[in-house]
């Protein structure tokens, strides 16, 4: 994909050319293997959508690119057609030529909460796992870092991002469809590299954890962010079937716990800066994400519990340092 092409450069004057020239063949046949069928739609609209150089792009405190008036002759509610064809949009918001994607989450709010505790991005590298459509990958470039690297594998997100990349054309920040396992061993390059929402979605987390350390340089930052329960140190929950209508969840552990496994993982400076329960503001059913959402999810009769009766949704932040011997 010629998206990537900047990309392929990129690695290659970080001393990565092996990884480059795999992602050479790995990106196109990810991009092609499409077990919904709807790749060739998702190109063939992003192909027709407007042609143009908007007005002005804002990354720093929000997501603004353009305006209407940029649009001006094409037809505004084809162009919000057209975008509505990437259904589901789950992180945002976007402001977008003047359209507004309400997205299901306010990843704008998550990342008000994680910036004031996290190293400054200014001039770092960056990896972002399990980013989705790359919402805070921007937000990272609005901070000032000198290149982002998100994956997520849901095919979707990653065509999200291309569209933004239309409009933005920024050669700092891609997105590329692999999940963090299919990543080379030992990188160790990143200065930073964030996992959000991610951890309890993995059949051994500490295996995460030393998969993220790799990635890290030598005195670089891990900003977790994860799921968690109350209680002491060495008590995590295992669902016995879906928590909160999710598949695909395993362990959410304690604060204490969390902290234990950053320590056996061999981090340091190990901080819980942020612990948040999710509102029904946060995350929502909205027009460009009509599925299920989190009121979906919880028991009607108590909002404190999900729909099985485990614990409802608290979201813990985690800070760490990969030493430097």
């Amino acid at each position: 994909m010629t998206v990537y092409q900047s990309l392929y450069q990129r690695l290659n004057k970080m001393g990565l050319s092996e990884w480059s020239q795999q992602l050479q063949h790995i990106i196109p046949e990810k991009l092609a293997s499409d077990g919904h069928g709807k790749m060739h739609h998702w190109q063939q609209t992003l192909d027709s959508l407007p042609r143009l150089i908007p007005s002005h792009t804002e990354l720093k405190d929000k997501i603004e690119i353009g305006n209407s008036i940029d649009l001006n002759e094409f037809d505004r509610e084809h162009f919000i057609g057209q975008l509505k064809q990437f259904h589901p949009w789950r992180k945002g918001p976007y402001d977008l030529l003047g359209v507004n994607i309400n997205t299901e989450w306010r990843s704008d709010w998550k990342w008000d909460r994680v910036l004031p505790h996290i190293q400054p991005l200014m001039g770092r590298k960056v990896l972002d796992v399990g980013c989705g459509n790359g919402y805070h990958g921007w937000r990272m470039l609005g901070q000032g870092a000198d290149f982002v690297l998100g994956i997520d594998p849901t095919l979707v997100f990653v065509m999200q991002y291309q569209l933004m990349q239309r409009y933005i054309a920024n050669q700092n920040h891609y997105v590329i469809p692999l999940g963090i396992e299919q990543l080379p061993a030992d990188l160790n390059c990143f200065d930073t590299v964030f996992s959000m929402g991610v951890l309890y979605h993995r059949r051994s987390p500490l295996d995460h954890l030393y998969e993220l350390k790799a990635c890290l340089r030598p005195g670089g930052e891990l900003v977790l962010e994860t799921l968690v329960i109350e209680g002491n140190n060495g008590v995590s929950l295992m669902p016995k079937g879906r928590y909160a209508k999710m598949r695909n969840v395993w362990f959410f552990p304690t604060i204490k716990t969390m902290e234990s496994w950053l320590e056996r993982c061999g981090f340091k400076q190990i901080k819980c800066v942020d612990i948040n329960t999710t509102s029904l503001e946060e995350q929502r059913q909205t027009d460009w994400m009509i599925f299920e959402s989190l009121a979906d999810f919880l028991d009607p009769e108590d909002r404190t519990k999900t729909i099985e009766g485990y614990p409802a949704p608290i979201r813990a932040t985690f800070t760490a340092i990969k030493p430097k011997q």
